[in-house]
This record gives structure tokens, C-alpha cells and sequence, in this order.
């Protein structure tokens, strides 16, 4: 895989705070997109992150959720969770498309666009390191912080 920057962006982030990509170079980032707040898949997703949050952060890992949901949706699904990274509303899909995960997908029947869950590695110096898309939720946080360990190898 080539190596190359990762595309910055800016968003509204849970605790009325704002996240831009370039203010956290110096730090490894994961980032997640979700398809929605308070469904199964997406809720277990954010559970293995969450759990996993104290090994993240010891490999000097930032962590960030993002879907659809507005930020109040984000607010209560990070309280019911306990989650300790910030979510990310990309209301307009701009950063979606920006990482192409938007996708056509089948919901009973139908063709609707929706996110693909993906997850994205970018190191300390902005390289966008991995990719992973289409995410099976079970074991992927783990896989994650697996890779990021062998990079620091």
C-alpha cells in the first residue's frame, strides 16, 4: 500500500469542542466510522474501543468515533456507554466522502446509503498507515491496537 497523508478535516466533536485532524500530529489516531448511534453492531464497536481506551493511550493513540448522528444523539450515546474519546457528527457526510465510506447498501429490501464501517490508522506524522473497511465488529478493536503495536516494533 502507498503511503500517503491523511486528508485533514475539521468537525464538531461531544463535549462542545471541535476536532481538526492537524491539531494532533505528534499522536497516533483511530478513527472509526459507524453507521448509527444506539444500534447493536455500532454500540459493541464502541465498547471494545472503549475497554480497550488505557492501551490505546499508553501507545500515544487518539481515538474518535464518527457517523450521521447529531451531536446531541452523540452526547447521549457516549454518556449511556461511559465512552472516554469524543464522537464526531459529520451531519452533511462531507467527511465521509472525503474517506469514501459512504455506500449503497441493502436494509430490508432496499437500496439506502449508509456508512461502511471502516477504521482508519493515521501515525504521528499524519501517514494515513491502514485501512480497514467493511469491519467485522468482533475482535477489531483488538486487531487495531495489534497493528499499532507492531508499528512501534
Amino acid at each position: 500500500m502507498m503511503l500517503k497523508l491523511a486528508p485533514d478535516f475539521e468537525l464538531k466533536a461531544t463535549g462542545e469542542k471541535v476536532f481538526r485532524l492537524s491539531a494532533h500530529l505528534g499522536r497516533n489516531i483511530v478513527i472509526y466510522f459507524y453507521p448509527k448511534d444506539n444500534t447493536p453492531g455500532c454500540t459493541d464497536e464502541s465498547l471494545q474501543f472503549r475497554d480497550l481506551y488505557t492501551e490505546f493511550n499508553d501507545l500515544n493513540c487518539v481515538i474518535i468515533g464518527i457517523s450521521r448522528d447529531n451531536i446531541k444523539s452523540h452526547e447521549n450515546f457516549k454518556e449511556k456507554l461511559s465512552l472516554p474519546f469524543d464522537l464526531l457528527s459529520d451531519t452533511d457526510e462531507s467527511i465521509c466522502e472525503l474517506y469514501s465510506v459512504i455506500k449503497m447498501k441493502n436494509m430490508f429490501g432496499k437500496q439506502v446509503r449508509g456508512i461502511e464501517r471502516s477504521t482508519f490508522m493515521i501515525d504521528a506524522k499524519g501517514i494515513l498507515r491502514k485501512e480497514w473497511r467493511g469491519v467485522k465488529v468482533p475482535g477489531h478493536a483488538e486487531e487495531v491496537l495489534s497493528f499499532i503495536r507492531e508499528l512501534k516494533n
